[in-house]
């Protein structure tokens, strides 16, 4: 038993080398930056409280959080801009159209405009939020630091995100240009160990028009699976569209695991860019560490998660404290 610890430590120090431990980030971000400037007010308790509140009746929140925090901070940075209304805005990207979660980042604004108006940034919102939901839902808990203030910009031209069909070198060089590694990259799409999808984002690619084939399945999905998919899930009709498809296997698509890793390696990832990390020999190897050693996920997961939270803030007086999230002041 001693010796398995020993281990595990071992490949916790080597895996939070390769992945660069977070913590250089932003200069001006500070851990309790809030502390004392909210009355007696704890900012960081009243986030924590309404998200514990909501979580208990919508589990699913922690996937709405997790995919909001990306398509936030991997588009000009974590400022935002996602959570503006209005035409032509980022929200109304076609990548950002079943993005969910917008109504309690308001309930939190709302509740600390309050109890203390101007003070915090709807953008430390959306990242303090994501990091309490992540450890009600099984992971393990991390601190951030805040200090962000909200861009006065969001354009939905902005918007170029990975694609479900990305191959892993394409989802590689992506979260490249956002200054992340490949390690952090395999560790960010294990947030799908909480996702889900619909039968339509699947059906042509993986089921039935494989490679622009009619009737061809992809051959990187388990034959077991494509039959459960084409028989039960998303029989071959339109009706079947809408069905809901966790990315991981339902008994743990609710926890924060590394459930999702050992599906890769049995051929069993749902979209095509989470089981290209194993069909590619340079992401694999990230894919059969996280999966055979079932501590390293909830550890290095929220390094990870705090690199992204990091990506090009606004600090100091740049930008605003937004008054209310969903427009500018």
């Amino acid at each position: 038993m001693a010796m398995a610890r020993v281990a595990t430590a071992a490949l916790m120090v080597a895996a939070a080398v390769l992945l660069g431990l977070a913590g250089g980030g932003h200069a001006q971000l500070q851990n309790g930056f809030y502390k004392g400037k909210c009355g007696a007010n704890d900012v960081e308790a009243v986030v924590q409280g309404i998200v514990r509140a909501r979580f208990a009746r919508d589990a699913p929140i922690v996937a709405y959080l997790l995919r909001m925090q990306f398509h936030e901070c991997a588009v000009n940075g974590c400022d935002g801009g996602l959570l503006i209304d209005g035409p032509g805005t980022e929200k109304t990207a076609s990548p950002n159209l079943s993005v969910k979660g917008y109504d309690l980042i308001a309930d939190i604004k709302a509740e600390l405009e309050r109890r203390c108006p101007g003070v915090v940034s709807c953008s430390d919102i959306q990242i303090l939020a994501t990091r309490d939901a992540v450890a009600l839902a099984g992971g393990q808990p991390y601190a951030v630091r805040t200090g962000r203030r909200d861009r006065r910009q969001s354009r939905a031209s902005d918007v170029v995100l990975p694609a479900p069909d990305s191959t892993a070198a394409q989802t590689v060089a992506y979260f490249g240009k956002l200054g992340l590694s490949a390690f952090d990259a395999v560790l960010l799409l294990g947030a799908h160990t909480v996702g889900a999808t619909h039968c339509g984002a699947i059906k042509d690619s993986r089921l039935y028009r494989y490679g622009g084939r009619a009737g061809a399945t992809d051959p990187a999905l388990d034959p077991y699976y494509a039959f459960v998919y084409k028989t039960w899930v998303c029989p071959n009709a339109a009706a079947s569209d809408g069905n809901v498809v966790f990315l991981d296997d339902q008994w743990s698509a609710l926890r924060v695991d590394s459930n999702y890793y050992k599906l890769l390696q049995r051929h069993r990832g749902v979209l095509p860019c989470d089981q290209n990390l194993y069909g590619d020999g340079s992401t694999r190897w990230i894919v059969d560490l996280l999966a055979n050693n079932s501590d390293l996920f909830p550890s290095l997961f929220p390094q990870a998660l705090i690199k992204l939270g990091e990506v090009n803030v606004l600090t100091g007086t740049q930008g605003e404290i937004r008054k209310v999230c969903s427009k500018f002041n």
